[in-house]
């Protein structure tokens, strides 16, 4: 059973892998006509002028693609803007090996989005073909069916065929997402010698991220610290002060001041393990990954659902990052987002955690607005993971947590 569940959740996957593929290679087959139509214009000199902006239409299609194969696999590296001018936008090595993918994926990709996309409708129509083939003329059977659909097992016959269609989604799925995305990864991988420079440039952000994150969480625990415990121990020692002083000549009163120091003592001791637990939540030891998500879910005012599909443990930063992650898109979607419910799932694939949190809020969600959603950006790349929030007015809000957890 549960090798059969992680299939249908690889071909469900591998759906929406080649589904946004065919949006790309849709993109890329119109560049392409465009490339082509500039190519013979240039040929008698009034297509140079949109040379340039052809070509940065190429960049843009093909930034899309590296963030799909991105989201969806190892990082794909984006170049930035294509060089000022047209001369040295022909002699960029991201531009000749784009001119090499475009071709492939508007073809091979759209293709192959159009036969991935067909099976899956194939098996829905066959499936539910006893449903409505009454409606139908006998000789009207959808799809390869060549027999007459006359009677209900004329019917069944159909939806086996359908089922026979699901199998072969489940099992070919994955190939078609994988051949279709293996020119981008190929072709849209930086030039060799340069993938070094930029890797280099990349872990140089990171690591300036992880320092800010880390001074960021200093100054927040200083702040907790100066704020609440530091002034709750300053009123245990005034308060034991006092009662020293009316010790002799007042007992009753300096009962009374020394249950007060008391309950200042246990707030202080309080604020002091609600610090503590923002540190490393010591839930996370005690029942992993999934237990603490589990806890989250049930002290959030938004009725929450969670999946957890992690059946190793990953690293205690990971999991503590995957966890701080969780509770503040908890909070912001309590506070900010008006949903009826949210939806938070984690899986593990290979090297990397995917944390996916989903609500039916109002959307509009803005990192600008001071609504925690640039600290989590910080905490995430800070372990050199990658955060795409979707967001649009009217919702649904999503964010999609990539997170490096080894092998």
């Amino acid at each position: 059973m549960t090798w059969v569940r992680k299939r249908f959740r690889a071909s469900v996957g591998a759906l929406e892998h080649v589904v946004g593929g065919l949006g790309t290679a849709v993109l890329a087959l119109g560049t392409l006509f465009w490339l082509v139509i500039v190519a013979i214009l240039s040929l008698v000199g009034i297509g140079l002028p949109a040379a340039h902006d052809a070509l940065r239409a190429l960049r843009s299609v093909a930034d899309r693609e590296r963030g799909r194969l991105t989201r969806w696999g190892p990082p794909v590296l984006e170049p930035g803007p294509v060089p000022a001018g047209l001369k040295a936008t022909i002699k960029d090595p991201f531009v000749h090996r784009e001119l090499v993918w475009l071709p492939l994926h508007a073809v091979g990709g759209f293709l192959l989005g159009v036969f991935g996309l067909t099976i899956p409708l194939y098996a829905l129509q066959d499936i539910t073909f006893p449903l409505y083939y009454r409606l139908l003329p006998p000789d009207a059977a959808p799809g390869i069916v060549w027999w007459r659909t006359e009677s209900m097992p004329d019917a069944l016959l159909v939806a086996l065929l359908g089922l026979g269609w699901v199998v072969v989604a489940i099992l070919a799925g994955p190939m078609f997402a994988r051949i279709q995305a293996a020119s981008g990864r190929w072709l849209l991988s930086p030039p060799p010698g340069i993938d070094l420079s930029m890797r280099v440039a990349e872990l140089t952000a990171t690591r300036a991220a992880a320092l800010d994150a880390h001074a960021v969480e200093l100054r927040r625990i200083e702040r907790s610290l100066h704020d609440g415990t530091q002034n709750r121990l300053v009123a245990v020692n005034v308060l034991l002060g006092a009662a020293r002083r009316a010790l002799q000549r007042d007992p009753v009163l300096a009962d009374e001041i020394l249950g007060r120091a008391q309950d200042a003592a246990e707030q202080a001791l309080a604020e002091l393990r609600t610090v503590v637990r923002g540190i490393l939540p010591p839930v996370l030891d005690d029942r992993g990954l999934s237990g603490a998500l589990d806890g989250l879910a049930a002290n959030c005012a938004v009725p929450c659902r969670v999946e957890v599909d992690v059946q190793s443990r990953c690293a205690a930063s990971v999991e503590a990052t995957a966890y701080f992650v969780v509770a503040e898109s908890l909070t912001n979607v309590v506070k900010h987002s008006g949903a009826t419910g949210v939806t938070v799932s984690v899986r593990r694939e290979r090297d990397r955690l995917h944390v996916d949190i989903e609500d039916d809020g109002r959307g509009g969600a803005d990192e600008g607005q001071g609504s925690g959603l640039a600290g989590i950006r910080r905490r995430v790349e800070a372990l050199d993971g990658r955060l795409t929030l979707t967001s649009p007015p009217g919702g649904p809000t999503r964010m999609l947590v990539e997170l490096p957890c080894g092998l």
